[in-house]
C-alpha cells in the first residue's frame, strides 16, 4: 500500500512513516501542499494523509483542488491529520471533501482503524484490515 502524507512538520511525517512501515506500508512525503499535490499527479497512492496547516496552501484548499480533478485520483481517499480541535473542524473537513479526520498526536491504533475504513469504502466488498 502507498501512502502520501502532506505535512510540514518533519518530525509528524517521521512518527507517521514509522507506525505504518509495522503494517508494511510505504509512505511519501511531501512538506507541502502544492508539492503533495504535484507527487498526486506524478504517483499511484491508496490514501492521502492531509495536514491542515501548513505554509503557503493550506490542506483544505488541496483537497479542493484534488476532489475538482477529473480522473479517478479525485476519489483518492483522503484522511484529514491536524493538532485543530475547532468545534466545526470535522464538518468543515467533510464540506470540503476529506474522507476522515484524526487528531493529533496520532495515535497508531486510530490511524490504522481510519485507514482501513477508507481503504475497505474504496474496495467496496472486499475489506481491507490493518493491524
Amino acid at each position: 500500500m502507498q501512502v502520501l502524507f502532506v505535512e510540514d512538520d518533519a518530525m509528524n511525517r517521521r512518527v507517521v512513516k514509522d507506525m505504518l512501515s509495522v503494517v508494511g506500508a510505504q509512505m511519501s512525503e511531501a512538506a507541502d501542499a502544492e508539492t503533495g499535490l504535484k507527487m498526486i499527479d506524478d504517483g499511484q497512492y491508496s490514501i492521502i494523509l492531509m495536514d491542515l496547516r501548513m505554509p503557503g496552501m493550506d490542506g483544505l484548499t488541496a483537497i479542493r483542488h484534488l476532489r475538482a480533478r477529473t480522473d479517478a485520483k479525485a476519489q483518492l481517499p483522503v484522511i484529514v491529520v491536524t493538532a485543530d480541535t475547532a468545534v466545526d473542524l470535522r464538518e468543515r473537513c467533510m464540506a470540503q471533501g476529506a474522507d476522515d479526520v484524526i487528531l493529533k498526536p496520532v495515535a497508531m491504533g486510530k490511524l490504522l482503524k481510519a485507514m482501513s475504513s477508507m481503504l475497505a469504502k474504496a474496495a467496496g466488498a472486499n475489506a481491507v484490515v490493518l493491524s
